[in-house]
């Protein structure tokens, strides 16, 4: 029997914050239709959530937007070679845009977004799809950024 092991707590984000804990969730929640309004594929939605998440190294968020990823349809194939797709031939070109939009905004003080980066996501999502999905990078890594810093979400065994 594999033992876990328990990641304490730092601060009750959302009790000690709460309004804008629900600020954080109206924000994510405009992100989405942002996205379903642009056509955005749920599960392309998932995996720019996730890759974020790798980035940024909070668990939690990793835990729940892989299984959400697999619940939108994403095989396990994909989900696991999320983390390595630049050398994957796994994901279409819309993909692939995200992703690397994805990567330079979540590394924004490294990479100050190039704008090749920007003009391939306009290419292959739309100037109104790449918008949306800078909508969802930024509401995923100010989520990371809370569940990293606080830890205030645990990853539940399986």
């Amino acid at each position: 029997m594999t033992t876990t092991i328990p990641i304490p707590q730092r601060l009750d984000f959302d009790a000690l914050a709460p309004i804008f804990s629900r600020a954080m969730s109206t924000l994510d929640d405009a992100a989405t239709q942002q996205l379903d309004h642009a056509g955005i594929d749920p599960a392309l939605r998932e995996l720019v959530r996730l890759r974020a998440s790798q980035i940024n190294g909070c668990a939690y968020c990793v835990d729940m937007h892989s299984q959400a990823a697999r619940k939108e349809g994403v095989t396990a194939q994909r989900v696991d070679a999320l983390a390595v797709w630049a050398e994957s031939g796994l994901f279409t070109a819309a993909e692939r845009a995200a992703f690397a939009l994805t990567e330079d905004v979540t590394r924004l003080s490294e990479t100050h977004v190039p704008e090749s980066t920007v003009s391939e996501a306009v290419k292959a999502l739309g100037e109104e799809g790449a918008a949306a999905v800078i909508a969802l990078i930024t509401a995923i890594n100010m989520w990371n950024t809370v569940g990293v810093t606080t830890r205030c979400w645990s990853v539940s065994p399986a």
